[in-house]
């Protein structure tokens, strides 16, 4: 039997209680703490201090770090006032892709051994764009670019916000009047698309940029823009319609693995660092819907690795509003090479079975594949290789919480030290805070192009997008923002990333 993603009833009702159980304390207040986004203070601490003891799997992460290029003390950054991404337009995005992982790394790099050239480094690489980049331009690939790059820009400045030197709050305007409203438009508009017109990545790259610029800059406001689109959200990239169908043997399908491999392996990825971002604020993602996410990650990563899935035919609209439009129907599972590596499964792996101490087999299995987990410039040339952070090995390797307790996401506004420090961490406990056992048999379960370009044309005069329809397993279901949710099946169009 299949459970699909909530009729009015069940989706308020399925693991409702463990959600309420789940919710780490001030999700919904207080003031944000710094660092943040991926990386807490006690985590950079952590790295540090497994580095320095010479621990595993840490220093064969951080040996993947050092061997880097982008990762190097003296990165001279290249800003430009405007970039342009997709077709029709003078390309030269890879040119702001290549100095945020550079600026990330570098940050990284210095949390780990204190040594000031790094962050230096960074710091000169945001201040120099900060300085002069002014908008981001392109065919719907824009998009794209805000999303991705805007995430991944803040997480490299919330590494270094309080170095000596680092313009902050110059950098906080240009993610609020570059990155943010592009990311938060998308949300909005869709381009003019029909709601189901984009596949899942699109939005999850726009909710992941909205939530890292709330974070980076303070403002609840965004963050809780996020946090409810991610939840209840009429495009393909909220979490109901991304993972459509739960099945009872705990794995839930992510219809992305209907298009590609390469697109689902993103989704996962930039739905787990959604989730990340949120905890470390307090905010309990990972867990949600009787942890949804958990269920669909398994999903995929069983797929990945060869396993035998099933899946769920669904169609889907497509085109512009009032404009050309059509339908395609998604009739089964994509083939899957066992080969693909992508960078995303340390952080999920260890969120599950380490903060949470729950089973997760086929999550455990394919990180041991895919470590030790490297970032950007080793995974090919093409922007696809760029699309995560990465360095998972060495940043979310952590040490499984006591039997008896789980351990909570970090309470927001708790300060920390800017500067690394090679002192242990211990990890926060709580009283099972966002601790509640997945239902459906969760728990006892056993290199290609540029995934971000979309593969097709803007479409011209297209306008703001209203709640619509999407087709799981034959039903129509009609959704309306404000209205009872209702299951849903993800779609979209573009053949590269999102």
């Amino acid at each position: 039997m299949l459970k699909i993603a909530g009729a009015a009833a069940g989706a308020a009702g399925i693991g409702a209680a463990a959600v309420t159980a789940a919710v780490p304390a001030s999700a919904a207040g207080g003031t944000f703490a710094h660092p943040g986004l991926l990386h807490t203070q006690a985590d950079l601490d952590r790295m540090a201090a497994k580095v320095k003891a010479g621990a595993q799997p840490y220093t064969t992460g951080f040996a993947r770090l050092t061997a880097n290029r982008h990762a190097q003390s003296g990165w001279q950054a290249n800003p430009q006032a405007t970039v342009y991404r997709g077709v029709g337009s003078p390309q030269n995005y890879t040119t702001l892709y290549n100095d945020i992982h550079a600026a990330y790394q570098n940050a990284l790099r210095w949390h780990v051994t204190g040594d000031t050239a790094y962050a230096d480094t960074a710091r000169d690489i945001l201040n120099a764009w900060s300085a002069k980049l002014t908008s981001l331009e392109g065919s719907a690939d824009r998009f794209l670019a805000a999303g991705l790059y805007g995430y991944q820009f803040a997480n490299a400045a919330e590494l270094v916000r309080d170095h000596d030197g680092f313009e902050l709050a110059r950098f906080q305007k240009m993610m609020l009047d570059v990155f943010h409203p592009l990311s938060d438009d998308f949300l909005t508009n869709h381009n003019g698309a029909v709601i189901s017109n984009y596949w899942a990545n699109w939005d999850l790259t726009a909710i992941a940029c909205v939530l890292a610029t709330g974070i980076l800059c303070d403002d609840r406001a965004i963050v809780d823009r996020a946090v409810d689109y991610f939840k209840h959200g009429e495009g393909m990239g909220s979490i109901l319609n991304a993972i459509p169908v739960v099945h009872d043997d705990g794995l839930a399908e992510w219809a992305e693995a209907g298009r590609d491999q390469g697109h689902a392996l993103l989704g996962v990825g930039l739905m787990g660092t959604i989730c990340e971002m949120a905890w470390n604020q307090g905010i309990d993602l990972y867990g949600y819907d009787d942890s949804r996410f958990l269920k669909g990650a398994q999903y995929v990563a069983k797929w990945s690795m060869g396993g035998d899935v099933p899946f769920t035919p669904f169609t889907r609209k497509k085109g512009a509003i009032n404009g050309w439009s059509g339908t395609e129907t998604t009739s089964g599972v994509a083939a899957a090479d066992p080969a693909m590596v992508r960078p995303i499964w340390a952080m999920i792996a260890n969120h599950y079975t380490k903060r949470r101490r729950l089973s997760a087999t086929y999550l455990t299995r394919i990180a041991a594949q895919a470590a030790p987990e490297g970032g950007g410039g080793d995974y090919g040339p093409n922007s696809g290789g760029y699309d995560q952070l990465g360095f998972g090995t060495l940043a979310f390797t952590r040490a499984k919480a006591a039997a008896g307790e789980t351990t909570a996401s970090p309470t927001a506004g708790a300060s920390a030290s800017p500067s690394p420090s090679s002192s242990a961490s211990t990890a926060v406990s709580g009283s099972g805070a966002g601790s509640a056992t997945p239902s459906s048999g969760a728990t006892p379960l056993g290199g290609r192009g540029d995934l971000a370009s979309t593969g097709s044309s803007d479409l011209v005069a297209w306008t703001a997008a209203t709640g619509v329809s999407a087709l799981a397993g034959g039903l129509l279901l009609l959704r309306r923002r404000g209205q009872a949710r209702r299951a849903a099946a993800p779609g979209t169009t573009g053949a590269d990333g999102t």
